[in-house]
């Protein structure tokens, strides 16, 4: 041994600690990086592992589609807006939105604004009398003709009017032609065991298919 090198050394060595302080920062920011990724990817694939996800977009746009083509008299952020609430108030009553569709072509050819001989008003062409209490039951403010010139809210009593008409007689047809006919008539004709109307149906089940 050289005279010259010291018995002791003076630097220590590195301590074991720091490396692992190190590794778990590395570690740490591998995990953060990877995590980011992960929901990046899932951001754009995400919609693919949830299939009601796009079927109901896809629905939507097909309802669009529909509104897209008439002459509603409504503006085109409505009918957009317009196309969710038939979806929405559809799927709330299990009724097919291309039911609603049809029922909306052969009752007010898409016109907001019609008003039939007899009075029923809106797309949906629902009487005031009739509507003003199933309003009432929705929790939805009267307010006579401003109501049901309402799309949405025209849509969403329709569609629950319709929904207690197929559970008060417990068939499809006979609940159309309750909407159509008013269902006192109707009741009077099953009491009397006379034929019950079904022109309407079969109206509404072509179009229905034509959509």
């Amino acid at each position: 041994m050289e005279l010259n090198e010291p018995l002791i050394r003076k630097e220590h060595p590195p301590h074991p600690g720091a490396y692992k302080k190190k590794g778990l920062s590395l570690f740490r920011i591998l995990r953060k990086v990877t995590l980011f990724v992960v929901i990046f990817v899932l951001s754009f694939h995400l919609p693919n592992f949830i299939p009601g996800l796009n079927q109901r977009e896809q629905t939507i746009k097909e309802i669009l589609e529909v509104l897209e083509k008439q002459s509603t008299g409504l503006a085109n952020v409505t009918k957009e807006e317009l196309a969710e609430v038939i979806y929405e108030e559809a799927i709330r009553y299990n009724h097919d939105p291309k039911f609603i569709l049809a029922l909306i072509a052969i009752e007010s050819s898409f016109q907001n604004w019609s008003v039939s001989e007899q009075g029923a008003k809106g797309l949906m062409q629902i009487m005031p009398y009739v509507a003003e209490s199933l309003a009432q039951e929705l929790g939805i403010e009267w307010g006579g003709d401003r109501t049901l010139f309402n799309p949405y809210l025209n849509i969403r009593i329709g569609s629950y009017y319709l929904f207690q008409l197929i559970k008060e007689f417990n068939d499809p047809r006979l609940a159309l032609a309750a909407y159509n006919y008013g269902p006192t008539y109707i009741k009077g004709l099953k009491e009397r065991n006379e034929k019950i109307p079904s022109h309407y149906f079969y109206r509404i089940r072509t179009v229905y298919e034509n959509l």
